[in-house]
């Protein structure tokens, strides 16, 4: 950030007063512009056959590497309107009875992903421009040398042990350092 978006002047990079971390702090109107984590929301979608859906991305970063439907919130919506457009917009699923699966945290990149795990209604799903490939896969067919991201892989990890167990359900809250 160089201009103060509030009054465009130059912003300094300070730590303000009463404050611990730098900050962008407008030279002129002193506005301390603040910066957050960007949350990444997406779902874990089971088909009625216990099979998984995951998606071949045809967009950069990680193009054709396989994914769970997921990304960016958008400013207005929730965590779980996220994740359910998303999986609309790459895999065309209309998911229903949303569980949160995971919490993880990626202090490295400042962001939080977030994965709520969905029931596929049917096996309705197709490509999108989004995704070249989408696919079902059985606990043994998942690709995890091909995996876009170990956020990906941790949930998927995670579901996986949750299906196996006699125990109730967790959610899985975790950090991944870089």
């Amino acid at each position: 950030m160089n201009f103060c978006p509030d009054c465009g002047h130059a912003v300094d990079h300070r730590i303000p007063e009463d404050d611990n971390r730098l900050r962008y702090v407008c030279s002129q109107c002193a506005t301390v512009h603040y910066q957050n984590p960007r949350l990444i929301t997406g779902t874990l979608p089971v088909a009625p056959d216990g099979r998984v859906l995951l998606c071949c991305r045809n967009i950069e970063p990680r193009k054709d590497y396989w994914t769970l439907p997921g990304g960016f919130m958008e400013n207005g919506e929730t965590t779980l309107a996220g994740a359910l457009r998303e999986t609309y917009e790459e895999a065309r699923v209309s998911a229903i009875n949303p569980r949160l699966l995971s919490v993880i945290s990626l202090p490295a990149y400042d962001q939080v992903h977030l994965f709520y795990l969905v029931d596929m209604p049917d096996f309705s799903f197709a490509t999108t421009p989004e995704s070249h490939t989408v696919q079902l896969f059985s606990r043994d067919e998942i690709p995890w040398d091909r995996l876009a991201f170990r956020t990906v892989e941790h949930t998927l990890k995670h579901y996986l042990q949750q299906a196996s167990s006699t125990t109730n359900p967790s959610v899985l809250n975790d950090h991944i350092r870089l």
